[in-house]
């Protein structure tokens, strides 16, 4: 599990429950941070939201045009605004569930 993510000299830190650092990527590897989920960490560049896990491990990606604009990172799920919907998605970027705002 990942409990935080920072920035530091140009660098991504990821830290676990004990407050160890598991890893850390250069920010220019994977862009904006703009949130941290239970067991994946959120990032946005060149129009892609990516989703990677603790080791900086890319998940997966998909274009911002395809789900919108990111409101959050919350346990196992990540939340965009689209059109006045919000889309609840995995990880994978899979479609959970929406409703209208």
């Amino acid at each position: 599990m990942i409990s935080d993510v920072q920035l530091k000299n140009h660098y991504y830190q990821s830290f676990d429950n004990n407050g160890k650092k598991i890893k850390e990527i250069h920010s220019s590897s994977v862009g904006e941070l703009c949130g941290i989920g239970l067991d994946f960490i959120i990032f946005y560049k060149n129009n892609y939201y990516s989703s990677y896990d603790e080791n900086f491990k890319k998940i997966k990606e998909i274009h911002s045009s395809s789900v919108g604009e990111f409101k959050s990172a919350i346990g196992t799920n990540v939340n965009f605004l689209k059109n006045k919907y919000l889309g609840t998605y995995d990880r994978n970027f899979k479609k959970i569930s929406e409703r209208h705002i």
